[in-house]
């Protein structure tokens, strides 16, 4: 269950059985996909020597080339191949499409093909971004595209059916036929779950899969069933990248670093570029491991290129010259990974020093591991009150502190919210506290996220950060690595975790295969968690694999943002203290923020921030 070598696998097929020269006609979707997995080199080596968009209406007609075509089924995609079809650029055309067709695009496209230069049309199901061996993702853009309708518990009809469809492809590029769980206090996993088995149903023909000793599990999951890894700092390389700076399908935007060269602005981070060992290696390592190793790299390149090896200064012979030009270029290449690796871990140390995450770090950790009330009180109170600390910070801490302690009788979660405000922090962010509460708080969450429904597991809970930790600043576990762990042992309930298409006795049994969904997204955290059980299964012998996907990969900025727009869609009482989370005792009065806390006000004020953003990213989409 790779992802990468299926997607491989398919563009081996797309780019090597037409021969000779080519032109590659792609979509925004199936360009995403593409780079996530191969290079411009790799394609010129087959001989694909122009890759171009199907939209681009200025391309020159080169009539003696033939064209592969490989798009997404979308309205768009069909309407710009059709107008291609009816005036065709390119001798003869070989059409691939990364999901099914509808009857309706099939007779569309017949249609347009008026000079009957079609030669073939091939479903390859590559629907999805393979990230890592073991994760994928649907691309989805949390701050445009809409996951729910007008209820936390309906999804958006758009969302369900592509979410479906691309689902079904990854299922077929694995060839893989399923039994499937939800998270059963979740609708949307409900819902999911039946469109996907019904899919399968339907298309019976596509899975008549040879059956295996040990069927599968495609496990659906909700991510407000576990609001507090995507909202924790991450320390281990990828994920530090993505939470500070951004990682996009494996590009990463350092122009707005100071003291950047410019070859140096936007980076390419990639498990399959074979020239870069470096991030393969480290992807997963620990912020202080990093350092140490980053020098060791250094200090190779140094060795290579000063050491006894040959170099420019001592070369004396023919033979020399020849190894000279030889180990050149791969010199080159490891300079530019050096110079890569180098510049993110200095902007990486930067960021940590400049928004003293260390200091944050350690809060989150013990709100997110420990149950202390008075010492996190105290310590949440001081981080909100200090001017070092930044607003997107303070409002994390609040979220969380609001998510542990939510049922106790005496937090203070208004107090926060009021000491959020008082502080300048900006309505719409504060109104989070409560949307977090109204849309995964503990009401809402099927699972005891926190430890603390009885005596026994607080006491689980006190110890869980002192057995097998690094340090201070990785106590917290995934959740996710809990439920995985679980219906690997064959011990996950039935009652919280039921199946849509159950041949009897599946859910008692121990799956070799685990395919995880996280509606609204998963993150590099459990990524790495779902990796280093692969690796250690591996080195058991064990056949057992887990494979992670999601919505998107999400880091603590997005996963917000993403609630945020959410709850713009919902009733205005999202944005009201939940009974749950309220109290008599509070720390001081708040009668004179009630009309900032008002859920009217925080409505408009969401939802002017929202605007804001949306025509921010139009503006960014028309540069």
């Amino acid at each position: 269950m790779n992802v990468i070598e299926a997607v491989n696998n398919y563009i081996n097929k797309l780019v090597n059985e037409v021969k000779g020269m080519k032109v590659l006609l792609l979509d925004d979707s199936t360009t995403s996909y593409l780079s996530a997995v191969t290079t411009q080199t790799q394609l010129l080596s087959s001989e694909v020597y122009l890759t171009d968009r199907v939209e681009n209406l200025n391309r020159e007609r080169i009539s003696h080339l033939k064209c592969i075509v490989y798009l997404s089924p979308t309205a768009n995609s069909i309407k710009y191949l059709s107008s291609e079809l009816s005036n065709p650029k390119y001798q003869e055309y070989f059409l691939y499409f990364s999901n099914t067709l509808t009857k309706q695009q099939i007779e569309q496209l017949a249609e347009s093909d008026q000079y009957s230069v079609v030669r073939e049309c091939q479903e390859l199901f590559a629907d999805y971004l393979a990230l890592l061996p073991n994760l994928f993702s649907l691309g989805f853009q949390p701050t445009k595209d809409n996951l729910w309708s007008d209820t936390p518990n309906t999804w958006n009809r758009d969302c369900l059916d592509s979410t479906t469809k691309s689902l079904s492809a990854l299922l077929l590029s694995l060839k893989r036929k399923p039994f499937i769980r939800y998270e059963k206090m979740s609708d949307l996993a409900k819902t999911l779950a039946e469109s996907v088995s019904t899919t399968i149903d339907t298309e019976s023909q596509l899975f008549d899969f040879r059956l295996t000793q040990s069927q599968p599990v495609l496990l659906i999951c909700d991510r407000r069933n576990d609001p507090v890894t995507p909202l924790l700092t991450q320390w281990t390389y990828q994920a530090m990248v993505h939470d500070l700076i951004g990682l996009d399908n494996g590009k990463v935007d350092l122009s707005q670093a100071p003291n950047i060269q410019p070859q140096q602005k936007q980076l390419i981070l990639s498990v399959t570029n074979d020239n870069d060992s470096f991030y393969t290696n480290n992807l997963f390592a620990n912020f202080g491991d990093l350092g140490a190793n980053v020098k060791q790299y250094v200090s190779e390149y140094q060795t290579a290129t000063t050491g006894k090896g040959t170099t420019a200064d001592n070369i004396q012979t023919i033979s020399d010259m020849k190894k000279f030009i030889e180990s050149y270029p791969e010199m080159r290449k490891l300079g530019s990974n050096v110079s890569k690796h180098v510049s993110l871990i200095g902007e990486l140390s930067r960021l940590v020093d400049e928004k003293k995450l260390l200091q944050v770090s350690e809060l989150e950790q013990s709100l997110a591991s420990n149950e202390s009330h008075s010492s996190d009180l105290r310590a949440v109170r001081e981080m909100i009150d200090s001017p070092d600390i930044p607003q997107e910070s303070k409002v994390r801490i609040a979220i969380l502190y609001a998510l542990r302690y939510q049922k106790l009788a005496s937090n203070a979660i208004t107090a926060v919210v009021g000491q959020l405000l008082q502080q300048g922090v900006p309505q719409h962010r504060v109104a989070l506290i409560y949307v977090m509460l109204n849309l995964a708080g503990a009401d809402k969450r099927q699972d005891d996220l926190f430890m603390n429904d009885n005596f026994f597991s607080r006491g689980r809970s006190a110890l869980k950060g002192l057995q097998g930790v690094e340090n201070v600043y990785t106590q917290h576990t995934p959740h996710l690595s809990e439920t995985v762990d679980l219906l690997l042992k064959g011990r996950l309930r039935e009652g919280s975790y039921p199946g849509v298409n159950a041949d009897g006795g599946s859910l008692n049994q121990r799956p070799q295969e685990v395919i995880v969904f996280m509606i609204g997204g998963t993150t590099y955290e459990e990524a790495r968690s779902m990796a280093l059980l692969n690796e250690t299964m591996a080195r058991e012998g064990s056949p057992t694999r887990v494979l992670l996907g999601g919505h998107t990969v999400l880091n603590s900025t997005q996963f917000l943002d993403m609630l945020a727009e959410a709850a713009t869609h919902f009733p205005p009482s999202v944005y009201s203290a939940p009974p749950s989370s309220q109290n008599q005792n509070q720390l001081f009065a708040v009668s004179e923020m009630d009309q900032m806390l008002d859920p009217e006000r925080m409505a408009s004020a969401a939802k002017s921030w929202m605007q804001r953003v949306r025509e921010d990213i139009e503006d960014r989409i028309m540069i």
